[in-house]
């Protein structure tokens, strides 16, 4: 089997279509190549069903034979009432190769799906752009690796790491570009959230406001030890509720107190760094205390992972380094 490892980048690509939108399934892709031209694409849809290889396979048709399926996600081996198993669907369309990015940690899958392949004659082969497969399926694999969603906390700070005037104004920190990737990265969300303090000062809306995925808003949630939150949104009295809410990505947005909660718990796995080119000097800072006590034990903990400008911002993505 000579794989070609540029179509699961391109699969990885298609299933961004669906993050934030697939729980409890992992967004998945997948792409069909036969004798060199693409005949299927597919990705998880709302909900999960159909399967990235189901939506992919119907597109194909009587092309799937003999290609080759280029998946970011093992295929599914485990019965269910929702439709048949990936791993049935690419044995009887009679796919030649399977590549699939990383295994399935499922465990109804965990292997199944390749044994059910190889036991057909099909070939299989595992571990092309694997670190970006876990990475576009981190929500899935820490809910069952930790039992929660995945956090990613977002911050818009001037230079010197305000996120507003020392009176409370912060509109406008950033920038159009960087406030549209802000939106975006809203509507890859299950549920967002913000402190108390920042829900009565701002009566945020925390909707999405780019044309197409208005119908993505997430669930509204406000950090509260205590008091009713408001209607249509939900409280979180601690950081490790998130423990509870549906969906696997969560997007902390809004308040120094949140953000550092959410630090001192550790429980951020990504930051989002919006940082404008301006100055305030004696602003209110991006992030209350979170409970350092040795200078030495806050190197090691973070590893940028991207950067790149949004007009006149700088967008800084960094991402938690945890032992395996």
């Amino acid at each position: 089997m000579i794989a070609d490892p540029r179509y699961v980048a391109a699969a990885l690509a298609l299933a961004e279509r669906g993050r934030g939108t697939t729980a409890p399934a992992p967004c998945v892709g997948c792409v069909i190549v036969s004798h060199g031209h693409v005949v299927g694409r597919g990705w998880s849809q709302p909900g999960g069903r159909p399967h990235a290889e189901a939506m992919a396979l119907a597109e194909a048709g009587a092309a799937a034979k003999g290609a080759t399926a280029y998946v970011t996600l093992e295929p599914c081996a485990h019965e269910s009432p929702r439709g048949p198993t990936c791993s049935a669907l690419l044995i009887e369309a009679g796919i030649g190769c399977v590549v699939a990015a990383i295994g399935d940690p499922d465990p109804r899958t965990d292997g199944r799906g390749f044994a059910a392949l190889r036991a057909a004659g099909i070939g299989v082969e595992c571990g092309a752009h694997a670190e970006g497969a876990r990475r576009s399926m981190a929500g899935f694999l820490i809910r069952r690796a930790l039992g929660r969603p995945f956090v990613t906390l977002k911050l818009a700070t001037s230079l010197d790491g305000c996120i507003a005037m020392a009176d409370g104004t912060s509109r406008w920190i950033t920038g159009d570009a960087a406030r549209r990737h802000a939106h975006l990265e809203r509507a890859r969300a299950e549920a967002i959230i913000v402190g108390r303090g920042t829900l009565e000062a701002d009566s945020p809306a925390l909707d999405v406001r780019l044309a197409g995925l208005e119908g993505r808003a997430p669930m509204r949630c406000v950090l509260s030890a205590e008091g009713a939150a408001p209607e249509g949104w939900h409280r979180l009295a601690t950081p490790g509720a998130i423990a509870e809410l549906p969906g696997d990505h969560v997007l902390v947005e809004g308040g120094a107190g949140a953000a550092a909660a959410f630090l001192s718990a550790d429980l951020v796995d990504r930051l989002l760094l919006y940082r404008a080119p301006i100055l305030i000097g004696g602003g209110r800072a991006a992030i209350g205390d979170i409970g350092l006590t040795d200078l030495a034990d806050a190197h090691g903990r973070w590893r940028l992972h991207d950067a790149r400008m949004l007009g006149s911002d700088r967008l800084e993505v960094y991402e938690r380094v945890r032992q395996a």
